[in-house]
């Protein structure tokens, strides 16, 4: 049975709180001089004045010192090959690597070994181990196999610096899967529903197509369930009409954004609405809202983004870029503005806020496509911007 969508051009308004500091300031007025006594009134009965009441002296708590935020930019780890996502959990980062397969697990302080290789994954250019998330029991990976992209549920046990990985479980497979767009993000949402971005594959024609999981974001249960309240009774899709989303993140209030790219004109930031259909392959870029589509909050070039992975911090929208080479900064309260933060490190393909206070920040550039520097790959811990 064909699907039926519903399709909306309504664009959710954006509100974040800015918060206000107060000042007070106490005016002193009529005073005498410190060392001269006011004078009565004539004929006045002297008042005489009271003992003052003795007073306890407290015994002061000692405040707490802080943990300082490490001094940034500094290389948290290098010598990575092709890394592509990262997962934190309380001080652990898991890092996956694209095209040999390993997910390695790494300290704030850059202690890092090898967790697992994950079996059965066929690298393809922009296939292989991508996308990793957590949530607290177990480590849920995505990664391209012979019978199409898949995600795996492997449960944790062990302390950090000695995690251990059971045996994988499919949470979902079969999904279309090619030599390029694959989408590969993963992320858990504020409701603990599982969010997946799958690309058109290279297959434009199937982003529209309901039926089919290509050139979706995708919401499911832990267990691979399909939640009751998705937009389309049985299914797993949770919005349509997207070429490659590689980044989502949920803003405080609830606000879904996702980073994607565009072909050859316009790379795109959008606000993600359940049923959304977000006009590929007929629309890149904007236009498309009088066609019932969903334009996005604001795009950029091509050759200046590639956005990638995203994080929310302060309610700052951060975004890792490959081809543009900078991590760019969006406020939450005004997405259709950008600041870039950084160029300096090369491409780079995700973000995600540090267990140590500050950006974590992987680099891209030994996957075929970038220019290695020395330590190249590497994550590069950033000093966090204040909103």
């Amino acid at each position: 049975m064909r699907l039926t969508w519903r399709m909306s051009s309504r664009r959710r308004s954006v509100r974040s709180a800015a918060g206000l500091g107060l000042a007070a300031a106490l005016a002193l007025t009529g005073c005498a001089a410190p060392d001269e006594p006011e004078a009565a009134s004539p004929g006045a009965t002297a008042t005489p004045t009271p003992t003052p009441t003795p007073t306890r002296t407290q015994t002061s708590t000692p405040t707490p010192t802080p943990t300082p935020v490490p001094e940034t930019p500094r290389t948290v780890v290098s010598g990575l090959d092709a890394p592509w996502s990262m997962a934190v959990l309380g001080e652990t980062v898991f890092v996956s690597e694209r095209d040999s397969a390993r997910i390695l697990e790494t300290s704030p302080a850059g202690d890092t070994r090898e967790l697992v290789t994950v079996e059965g994954v066929v690298h393809s250019d922009e296939g292989g181990l991508l996308g990793l998330a957590t949530d607290g029991d177990a480590l849920y990976v995505y990664s391209t196999a012979r019978s199409g992209n898949r995600v795996q549920r492997y449960a944790l046990s062990g302390e950090p610096g000695s995690y251990r990985l059971g045996a994988p479980t499919s949470v979902i497979d079969g999904m279309p899967a090619g030599t390029h767009h694959n989408g590969g993000r993963i992320a858990f949402g504020p409701d603990g529903m599982l969010y997946i971005a799958n690309g058109d594959t290279s297959d434009e024609p199937a982003s529209q197509n309901p039926d089919s999981l290509a050139g979706k974001i995708l919401r499911i249960g832990p267990d691979g369930s399909v939640p009751r309240d998705n937009p389309v009774a049985g299914s797993p899709v949770y919005s349509l009409g997207h070429r490659n989303v590689q980044g989502f993140a949920w803003a405080t209030d609830g606000t879904m954004f996702a980073s994607e790219f565009g072909r050859n004109y316009r790379d795109e930031l959008n606000i993600i609405e359940p049923g959304g259909n977000y006009g590929w392959p007929y629309v890149e870029g904007t236009g498309g809202e009088g066609d019932g589509f969903i334009d996005p909050v604001q795009t950029w070039s091509t050759d200046a983004a590639s956005p990638s992975g995203i994080a929310i911090v302060n309610d700052t929208i951060l975004i890792a870029n490959l081809r543009g080479e900078v991590l760019r900064a969006v406020p939450v309260a005004d997405p259709s503005t950008s600041t870039d933060l950084s160029g300096e490190y090369g491409r780079l393909r995700d973000v995600v806020a540090g267990p140590d206070g500050t950006l974590f920040v992987l680099t891209n550039n030994t996957d075929g496509r970038g220019s290695p520097r020395d330590g190249d790959d590497r994550i590069v811990s950033l000093a966090v911007p204040r909103a």
